[in-house]
C-alpha cells in the first residue's frame, strides 16, 4: 500500500500554520516537500513530523531557521547514536518528569527508541528528544507512545500518583501537567488514581492535538471560554462555544483545535482512566 501524501493545506493545518508559511520554510532550506510528476507539493508523515518538529522550535524555543537547520542536524545525528544506545545507562529514579517516565518504562519492556519509533511512527530523533527534555512531542504522538507502552498519558504526567478517593482543589490551585505539547496547557481538577480523570484545557490561539488519536471510554468536554471545534472519526465536524457541552465515546477517532482568536478554555472529563 502507498504512503499517505497530504497536500501543502492539509500539511499545514497539522502543524498549525498556514501553507505561505510551509513555502517560506521551504525557501529557507527547513524542509523539502515531495513533488509530484504535475510539480504540487506533497507531504509524507516523515515530512509532517519535520514540519511540526519546526513549528515547536520556533514557537516555543524562539529559534531562527538558521538555529533550527542546526537542531535539526544534530537530533538527526543523535538518532543515529539512540539506535544503539547502552540499555545499562543509569536513570535517576527520583527524576520523575514525563520524558524520564518514558524512557524507564521503555526500557523496563525491552524496547529501544526504533522499535518504538517503528511501532507508533513517532521519529525516533522526536522520541530521544522527548526523553531527554519532556519536550518537543505532539499531543497526538504522546498518547500514541504512552499506549504503546501501556501507559496513559494522565500517568506519565504523575495524574494518578496517590490512592484517590476524596481530592479537594481549591480554585487556581490546581496541580499542573508538565508542559509537554505546544500551546496546551493541563490542569488536574482531581488527584489520585480515580475511574473519571477530570481536567481543565487551556489552549493557546492554535493550539491542537495535531493528529487524531483514540482509546477505550468515554468523555465529556463543558466550554469555559473561546472556541473549540473537534473532529471525530476524520469526517465529523463539530464547533463548541462557551456554555456548550459535548460526549462522545472514545474510541472514535477524536482530533481538536482551538479556533479562536484567542485562549480556549474547557473542562474535560475521561472515564474510566484511559487518556
Amino acid at each position: 500500500m502507498d504512503e499517505i501524501r497530504f497536500k501543502i493545506a492539509e500539511a499545514a493545518r497539522m502543524a498549525g500554520v498556514s501553507p505561505s508559511t510551509l513555502r517560506l520554510w521551504e525557501s529557507q532550506s527547513l524542509i523539502q516537500p515531495i513533488r509530484t510528476a504535475t510539480g504540487q507539493r506533497v507531504y509524507d508523515k516523515a515530512l509532517v513530523d519535520r514540519l511540526k518538529r519546526i513549528a515547536w522550535l520556533r514557537s516555543e524555543k524562539g529559534l531562527n531557521p538558521a538555529a533550527i537547520r542546526e537542531t535539526l542536524r544534530d537530533e538527526a545525528a543523535l538518532s543515529d547514536e539512540d539506535r544503539s544506545e547502552p540499555d545499562d545507562e543509569a536513570i535517576d529514579a527520583s527524576d520523575v518528569r514525563p520524558g524520564t517516565r518514558m524512557r524507564r518504562l521503555r526500557r523496563d519492556a525491552g524496547r529501544t527508541l526504533e522499535s518504538v519509533a517503528q511501532a507508533t511512527g513517532v521519529a525516533v530523533s522526536q522520541l530521544s528528544t522527548f526523553e531527554r527534555t519532556s519536550q518537543g512531542l505532539s499531543f497526538t504522538a504522546l498518547h500514541e507512545v504512552a499506549r504503546h507502552l501501556g501507559t496513559t498519558l494522565a500517568s506519565l504526567s504523575g495524574q494518578e500518583e496517590g490512592r484517590g478517593g476524596e481530592s479537594l482543589i481549591r480554585d487556581g490551585k490546581w496541580p499542573s501537567w508538565p508542559t509537554t505539547s505546544s500551546g496546551v496547557a493541563v490542569q488536574v481538577l482531581a488527584e489520585g488514581r480515580n475511574q473519571m480523570e477530570c481536567n481543565r484545557f487551556q489552549l493557546a490561539p492554535g493550539a491542537s492535538s495535531e493528529g487524531a488519536y483514540q482509546h477505550e471510554g468515554e468523555e465529556f468536554i463543558h466550554m469555559l471560554q473561546g472556541n473549540l471545534e473537534i473532529v471525530l472519526d476524520g469526517d465529523q465536524f463539530f464547533e463548541l462555544g462557551p456554555g456548550d457541552s459535548f460526549y462522545f465515546e472514545s474510541r472514535r477517532p477524536h482530533s481538536w483545535r482551538n479556533v479562536s482568536d484567542g485562549e480556549t478554555v474547557l473542562i474535560w472529563i475521561n472515564t474510566p482512566a484511559t487518556f
